[in-house]
């Protein structure tokens, strides 16, 4: 929709301009009224000002004009209405509050997790190049796959996750959110930030990818949502805000040290890695790595660790911001 040009109160450039008007005639357009001579009442100075045709009214117009102006003025109260008063700024608050109250809005957290959802995938890896087999146990299948998760970063299907999900695995599949099944290969990694690349071979029609966003302006206390399948069950969204920044990590088994991570408190659990860690404007911040337990229960006790999606993007090959 076309905006409504807007004008400037300044006068145009090049209008002509009447010149200003001399004698008693000035004085009535500055404002200013003829002094009245030495002697004269007020109210005839006053009715000097008039215009000659309103000074030679008859006294019997002069009421007209006054009944005419009660008369208005009556109506005016009149449509009021008796006992009706102004709004007032509280009205309009009670207002909104009831109107809430009846329809709530969503929360931030809903709003990111409902933006980041259609890029969201679940990533499996298997031990051997065909699936488990239907009649083995659940124990023996669970111990032959790695569970995890991925976002989708570009629409051609180019996903992020952990290099440890899929790390030794002879087959990867992953799920997209609509359901939709495909093999992936790898096709980029970057060991040191715990980062994979996969290229899914069949994309669903309808495939969304992330918004990334700079970690320029991240802060500790800021709000942010973990989305994953944690112990396989999902999409799960989790809320929180962030801990702190610039943190190291070096998993339990002392294989590796993992630098300039993003601390945050937000759920996280086996199954969470390799899932976007979101901001409430639904852009991917990072990538859940790591979770900080020293028992061996590897459970969430309010630490997590992500990967910056700066070093996410250079795994893939893509510019940082």
């Amino acid at each position: 929709m076309n905006k409504a040009p807007l004008y400037s109160r300044s006068p145009r450039r090049g209008a002509a301009v009447p010149p200003p008007p001399v004698g008693p005639a000035a004085d009535a357009v500055d404002g200013s009224a003829p002094a009245a001579a030495p002697g004269t009442s007020a109210v005839t100075a006053a009715a000097a000002t008039l215009p000659s045709r309103l000074r030679t009214l008859p006294p019997a117009a002069w009421a007209l004009i006054g009944a005419l102006l009660a008369a208005l003025a009556m109506l005016a109260v009149q449509r009021l209405g008796p006992g009706q008063r102004a709004v007032t700024q509280d009205d309009i608050d009670l207002a909104v509050r009831e109107s809430l109250e009846k329809e709530p809005l969503p929360s931030q957290a809903t709003k990111a997790y409902q933006a980041i959802l259609p890029s969201v995938v679940r990533v499996t890896g298997f031990a051997d190049e065909d699936d488990a087999a239907a009649d083995e146990s659940p124990e023996k299948r669970a111990m032959e796959r790695s569970l995890g998760t991925g976002v989708v970063i570009i629409d051609n299907g180019t996903i992020l996750t952990n290099l440890h999900v899929v790390w030794g695995s002879k087959k990867i599949k992953v799920r997209f959110a609509n359901g939709h099944e495909s093999e992936a290969i790898m096709v980029g990694a970057q060991p040191e930030n715990d980062l994979a690349v996969l290229k899914a071979l069949s994309l669903p029609d309808d495939l969304e990818a992330a918004t990334m966003r700079s970690t320029a302006d991240l802060l500790p206390g800021d709000h942010v949502i973990a989305v994953g399948h944690p112990f396989g069950i999902g999409p799960s969204v989790s809320y929180g805000v962030v801990s702190g920044l610039k943190r190291e990590f070096r998993s339990a088994e002392g294989e590796r040290t993992l630098t300039n991570l993003i601390q945050f408190d937000a759920a996280a659990n086996p199954g969470n890695s390799g899932g976007p860690l979101v901001t409430m404007d639904g852009q991917v911040v990072g990538i859940v790595t790591a979770i900080l337990n020293p028992s061996e229960q590897r459970t969430f006790i309010g630490i997590g660790f992500a990967v910056p999606i700066e070093n996410a993007a250079q795994a893939a090959g893509m510019p940082p911001f």
